[in-house]
């Protein structure tokens, strides 16, 4: 890899592109007054998907999946997103948002 960095001479986040498979959302954060609550909302809305519980609540969807976990700081929730697609990422995660925000 430090070989094909040096030959190459672009940037490792260049080369690392079509290794991806997932397009990510990277960490949103969201002010909440009910952590919890909100998270058990989001839980309910994907209660036929598969759920784990070990870090905040993690949604595995097949085609992509979601992670939304309190702070242990702040009254804010951290939603972590991966999908096929630029598309698809928005898409979920506007999803997801309207569920946190209570809108959907």
């Amino acid at each position: 890899m430090l070989e094909q960095l040096c030959r190459s001479g672009r940037p490792l986040s260049e080369l690392r592109l079509p290794f991806e498979r997932y397009s990510a959302s990277g960490e949103i954060n969201t002010r909440v007054d009910d952590p919890a609550a909100v998270i058990e909302r989001v839980a309910s809305a994907f209660a036929g998907e598969e759920q784990d519980r070990l870090d905040g609540l993690t949604v595995d969807a097949g085609a992509w999946w979601f992670n939304l976990r309190p702070s242990n700081t702040e009254p804010l929730l951290r939603l972590n997103l991966e999908a096929a697609d630029d598309d698809a990422c928005a898409a979920r995660v506007s999803e997801v948002l309207a569920l946190v925000h209570g809108e959907a």
